[in-house]
């Protein structure tokens, strides 16, 4: 199974994983039933996930999620050649799903792991696709020490970039001037000057 994720031309993320040991294919209306299963089996492999809509409408999601001793690593959507959050948001339609639950070595995953731009937290794909916070608080303590600080690295950038007043100053004064500039080209300008 391979794919390429959008990237640069240069270097296009590219997933391939194996063929692997097929432990369950099954219709499931909660795709927290595959995750869970695979976090309790401590699974390394991959799911491959079939929202309805796309057997039955031609929709664009169709998925695989990769895991590590059961805790989710990467996300891709092959149709659209998304990946990691992204891949995961469209992946998040009202079920029922069709999935398969594949083992496969650790080593032929590794490769696989190594692309940033398709990982997710661990916790992402319990919390975007079932919806279950339960679930994401077993996966988070399962998860290695070494992926939640990833996890939470993101959410400090996120965090630090919102408490950084200068900066938010400096984008609202660049947005409020270039709303200026094309009030200014459309001879909106008496509009934006009464609206102060």
């Amino acid at each position: 199974m391979s794919g390429e994720s959008e990237g640069s031309p240069a270097e296009p993320a590219t997933l391939t994983i194996p063929r692997g040991t097929l432990l369950r294919s099954r219709v499931v209306s909660d795709v927290g039933t595959t995750l869970s299963r695979a976090l309790d089996r401590e699974l390394t492999g991959y799911a491959t996930l079939v929202p309805q809509e796309t057997l039955l409408l031609s929709g664009e999601a169709r998925g695989v999620i990769t895991f590590d001793d059961g805790v989710p690593v990467l996300a891709y959507n092959t149709v659209t050649d998304s990946g990691g959050p992204d891949a995961l948001a469209e992946l998040a339609v009202p079920g029922p799903y069709r999935v398969e639950l594949y083992a496969v070595d650790a080593s032929g995953l590794a490769a696989a792991h190594e692309e940033d731009a398709l990982r997710v937290a661990p916790d992402a794909a319990a919390t975007e696709l079932a919806d279950d916070a339960d679930l994401a608080e077993l996966t988070r303590e399962a998860a290695p020490e070494g992926r939640l600080r990833d996890a939470n690295d993101d959410d400090d950038a996120v965090a630090a970039f919102l408490d950084d007043d200068d900066r938010i100053d400096a984008i609202r004064e660049q947005a409020r001037s270039e709303a200026r500039d094309r009030a200014a080209e459309w001879g909106l300008d008496d509009a934006l000057d009464d609206s102060n």
